[in-house]
């Protein structure tokens, strides 16, 4: 039931985002040289890697690590980079995991390659046999200002408590997250 509302709800919004998911790739072009997306090297289900898309926000010459821990951060967003990252428009290129089946719409966030701490932690409490999501618990509960443990816990109610219901209020509150620029750090 879950794969089906996720693939349907994917090709919906698809179909509603398709001219702003063109008009963003085409100013990110214009903007800024590389690729108009950037694919991360995530931890899936199983802990299994696979690449997630995402508008690229940042120069090409970044490094792989989460931006909070760059040294400067600022200094290696691209001219959208921050408007994009501030509405969490960078994050529309995952419909197309969400269809390919890497990823869900609501789930754990998919850890970075190198976020050893955050797998092992996961791994321990069996988060690592949830399909990430776009979104998910931590998310709304304050997605870039919460610890790896906080984000763990929520990673495991989610788990525990896993329900269409649940995945429905995550995905509105989620909505109104965005739209008030909540927790977003960088």
């Amino acid at each position: 039931m879950k794969l089906v509302f996720d693939v349907f709800i994917s090709i919906f919004l698809l179909v509603i985002l398709i001219i702003p998911i063109i008009l963003l790739s085409l100013m990110i072009k214009l903007n800024s040289s590389g690729n108009v997306l950037f694919w991360s090297e995530r931890i899936g289900k199983d802990n299994i890697i696979f690449s997630m898309p995402k508008f690229r926000t940042m120069k090409t010459d970044t490094p792989q690590l989460a931006t909070h821990l760059l040294q400067d951060p600022e200094s290696f967003y691209t001219p959208l980079g921050k408007v994009l990252r501030k509405y969490s428009l960078d994050e529309l290129p995952q419909i197309f995991s969400v269809i390919k089946g890497d990823m869900s719409l609501v789930g754990p966030r998919p850890a970075l390659f190198n976020q050893y701490d955050l797998m092992e932690l996961r791994k321990k409490k069996g988060v690592d046999k949830l399909k990430p999501g776009i979104t998910g618990l931590a998310q709304i509960n304050g997605r870039d200002e919460m610890s790896i443990p906080d984000k763990v816990r929520y990673d495991e109610d989610y788990l525990q408590r896993s329900s269409m219901r649940l995945d429905l209020y995550i995905l509105w509150l989620t909505l109104l997250k965005v739209l008030q620029k909540e927790g977003v750090s960088h």
